[in-house]
């Protein structure tokens, strides 16, 4: 039995495969330890955090990652934190187009984002970059 339970595992383990026009190859990995059993809402937020870390990477100096969401006039939030509410929720934090403080709460099975590149603010001197800190938690923990 116990030889089972590998098997099923690496078959449920997330993977992820792309294919880009302007990349030279197609890129194919598992990219979360499948191991550890998890709730919806913690795969949603690691899923997210790898996401927005590989956007961020194609940033250029001059912008800063922001979600969209679907459905209902919600607008674009710079994320500025992420997390989860075991077992089904998402909770992204940040700020909204006027500069006010933002934070958006979504279950699971309505999560629909979309990921866009917002100028930084001229206040600031670097861009934020929350993906490789998001990361970095995952790696910690």
């Amino acid at each position: 039995m116990s030889d089972e339970k590998p098997a099923r595992d690496a078959a449920a383990s997330p993977r992820r495969h792309e294919v880009h026009a302007d990349a030279p190859e197609e890129t194919s990995e598992t990219t979360i330890d499948p191991t550890e059993e998890k709730s919806p809402a913690e795969w949603a937020y690691e899923r997210l955090i790898l996401y927005i870390r590989d956007f961020e990477a194609q940033l250029d100096s001059e912008h800063e990652v922001a979600m969209g969401f679907t459905g209902g006039d919600v607008g674009v939030l710079r994320i500025e934190g992420m997390g989860f509410f075991d077992p089904d929720m998402i909770t992204f934090y940040g700020t909204d187009a006027d500069g006010a403080r933002t934070q958006y709460i979504q279950h699971v099975s309505q999560l629909s984002v979309m990921l866009r590149a917002l100028p930084k603010p001229l206040t600031e001197k670097e861009p934020r970059r929350i993906g490789f800190r998001l990361a970095q938690g995952l790696e910690k923990a």
